[in-house]
């Protein structure tokens, strides 16, 4: 009887990770709740390790995709198909930024955060689109 309840207490504790795991949904929107243009909502979302995110195509011509270079060391790049939905498991902790391909100068953009971290540095170097910069910039005060 012991050993039962002791293997049971030990798969247990080997599945709780995988059972406080949270899916979190992203709408890919024309128009956002606030009359904004082209937006993710939320446009910020802190993780935790194992979290997914869920990517909704609630309008049609969007994608969900990692900007080059805006993740972090170790971490797999992804990138959905435009009008369809797509589902990341993030495990590597650090920020993430996401943006919508066809409407990133439009700064369609969002930030992941994945882990109590803060933005690297160099996260906004490179070419952004002014729209997508000051909107990144928005969302990296929530760290």
């Amino acid at each position: 009887m012991i050993r039962k309840l002791t293997i049971g207490l030990a798969l247990a504790a080997l599945m709780s990770g995988a059972a406080f795991a949270e899916t979190i949904e992203v709408q890919m929107l024309n128009k956002g709740s606030e009359g904004e243009r082209m937006v993710f909502e939320p446009a910020f979302v802190q993780a935790q390790p194992g979290d997914t995110i869920k990517f909704l195509a609630a309008d049609k011509g969007h994608n969900a995709e990692v900007n080059k270079g805006m993740l972090p060391d170790g971490a797999e790049a992804f990138k959905g198909k435009i009008n369809e939905e797509i589902e990341v498991t993030l495990d590597v902790e650090g920020v993430y930024g996401v943006i919508c391909k066809p409407h990133f100068a439009m700064g369609m953009v969002m930030t992941i955060a994945v882990g109590d971290v803060d933005a690297p540095e160099d996260f906004l170097e490179g070419r952004v689109p002014r729209k997508a910069k000051e909107r990144f910039e928005a969302q990296l005060a929530n760290l």
